[in-house]
C-alpha cells in the first residue's frame, strides 16, 4: 500500500499561475480549483488508493507569534485567495480526505500525516507530494519520500543529501542558517548554502557546532567570521530552526484506511456541472 499526502496549497498556487482564467456562471474564478481537482482525480485513475490533501485554511499560524516577519496572506491575488475555500469544498465533494489547517500549516499536516502513515506496517511507502524544501526533513530512507508532481522527481534520503548536502534530520538547522525567503526569515549573515551544508554535514545540528572554528576541521571560507556570527546570533538561529521544524504530533486520523478514496460524495455532480459551465475570461 502507498499513501499519497498532497500539499493542496502548493497545488492551488501552481495551477493558478499555470492555467488561463475561467469563471463560473456567477463570475467567480475557478480555474485553479478545476485544475487541482482534475489532477488529483487523475491520480486515482492511475491507481492511487489512499490520499489526503492538506490545505492552509488560513495562511497565518502559530509561527507568526514567534517571528513578526513570518509569511502572511498579504499580497495573494484576490482571484487566488477566493479559491482557497472552494478547493476544500471541491475536494470533499470529490470524496477526498482534507486537512484544513488553522493553528498549524499544511506542511505540519503533511509531516504529521507521514509519521502516522509510516507507523502502519501495511504501508509500503508514504509519498509526500510537494517540492517544498521544508518537507525534506520528513524523508525517511526510501519509506517516506518526497515527490515533485510537476517534474515527477522523487527524493529519498540519498536525494536529500545530494540536493542539500545534509541528511533530512538536519534540514531545519540548514534552513535556520541559510534562511527561507518564502517563509519570511533571513537566516544568519554570511551563512550560505555551501558553508551551512559543509558544517552541518559534520556536526548535524546547530548546538553541536563548536564555538571555535579551529575545531571545525571543515573547508569553508571565512570560518572565523561565521563562527563569530553564530556565537553572537545563536538564539536567533535556534528561533529560526523552530520556525523551520514541522510539527509531527497533530492527530489527523486513527487508521490509514480512513484515507482510502471510495469515490465522490453526494453533491459532487452539481459541483462538477458548475465547473463544466465555466466561461473563459475575454481577451484584451
Amino acid at each position: 500500500m502507498e499513501v499519497h499526502l498532497i500539499d493542496g496549497t502548493y497545488e492551488l498556487f501552481r495551477h493558478y499561475y499555470a492555467l488561463p482564467s475561467a469563471r463560473d456562471q456567477e463570475g467567480r474564478e475557478v480555474a485553479a480549483v478545476r485544475g487541482v481537482l482534475g489532477s488529483i482525480l487523475g491520480m486515482t485513475k492511475a491507481g492511487v488508493t489512499h490520499v489526503a490533501v492538506a490545505t492552509d485554511h488560513v495562511i497565518e499560524s502559530f509561527r507568526n507569534d514567534l517571528w513578526p516577519g513570518y509569511k502572511t496572506g498579504d499580497g495573494i491575488p484576490p482571484d487566488l485567495w477566493s479559491q482557497f475555500p472552494l478547493l476544500e469544498e471541491a475536494l470533499l465533494a470529490a470524496g477526498f480526505v482534507v486537512w484544513p489547517m488553522v493553528e498549524f500549516e499544511a506542511d505540519d499536516a503533511l509531516a504529521s500525516g507521514s509519521v502516522l502513515a509510516a507507523r502502519d506496517p501495511r504501508v509500503d511507502r508514504v509519498i509526500i507530494c510537494t517540492p517544498d524544501k521544508d518537507l525534506a526533513q520528513c524523508v525517511r530512507g526510501g519509506r517516506v519520500v518526497q515527490l515533485n508532481r510537476r517534474t515527477r522527481a522523487t527524493i529519498d534520503k540519498g536525494g536529500v543529501i545530494q540536493k542539500f548536502g545534509v541528511p533530512p534530520e538536519s534540514i531545519p538547522d540548514y534552513l535556520a542558517l541559510v534562511g527561507d525567503a518564502a517563509d519570511g526569515y533571513p537566516g544568519l549573515p554570511g551563512w550560505g548554502t555551501k558553508s551551512s551544508s559543509a558544517v552541518l554535514a559534520k556536526f548535524g545540528h546547530i548546538e553541536s557546532i563548536p564555538a571555535d572554528s579551529r575545531d571545525w576541521h571543515v573547508s569553508v571560507g571565512n570560518a572565523g567570521v561565521l563562527a563569530a556570527t553564530l556565537s553572537r546570533e545563536r538564539d536567533q538561529a535556534l528561533l529560526f530552526r523552530r520556525l523551520a521544524t514541522l510539527r509531527t504530533d497533530i492527530a489527523l486520523f486513527d487508521d490509514v484506511d480512513q484515507l482510502r478514496w471510495r469515490g465522490s460524495a453526494p453533491g459532487f455532480d452539481a459541483l462538477a456541472a458548475r465547473f463544466d459551465a465555466v466561461r473563459a475570461k475575454p481577451s484584451g
